[in-house]
């Protein structure tokens, strides 16, 4: 295996683990909206409650309070997880150029190689034809 080669796998396998940690960070963010989805019907089924008895309504208040800062924490977590999303991404992106790079080379060698075998091939048939046209008219 050659030096080329090896920096292929390991530019691969480096690309994988980009794929992998984007792919963490965009279930995190879809599990939080999720959990911001879920605290907004959480509010609005407590605001009927309140609103249709008024013993819950005294309590209401304090859930309120405690539903906005829960609100408050989930949002800077999903902002959070998306600044980070988008710094993955772009190391994503940077690892698929890096690969890239290293697998044209190798495209590139290995195209060179074949041209260059086929060159020594086509050398050596001219030469047979070449030596059977001299054997050909040398018995005349």
């Amino acid at each position: 295996m050659s030096t080329l080669d090896s920096l292929i796998r390991l530019h691969r396998w480096q690309l994988d683990e980009q794929r992998r940690r984007v792919a963490e960070f965009e279930a995190l963010a879809a599990k939080l909206r999720d959990d911001v989805r879920r605290l907004d019907a959480e509010q609005t089924s407590e605001q009927e409650f309140a609103s249709k008895s008024p013993e819950a309504s005294f309590g209401y208040g304090s859930y309120a309070s405690t539903l906005i800062e829960r609100r408050r924490k989930l949002s800077q977590s999903l902002a959070d997880t998306e600044q980070r999303t988008n710094v993955a991404r772009e190391a994503l992106a940077e690892a698929f150029q890096e690969a890239k790079r290293y697998e044209i080379a190798a495209a590139k060698r290995v195209l060179h190689q074949r041209v260059a075998q086929e060159r020594a091939d086509q050398r050596t048939t001219d030469e047979l034809a070449s030596d059977i046209h001299r054997r050909s008219n040398g018995s005349r």
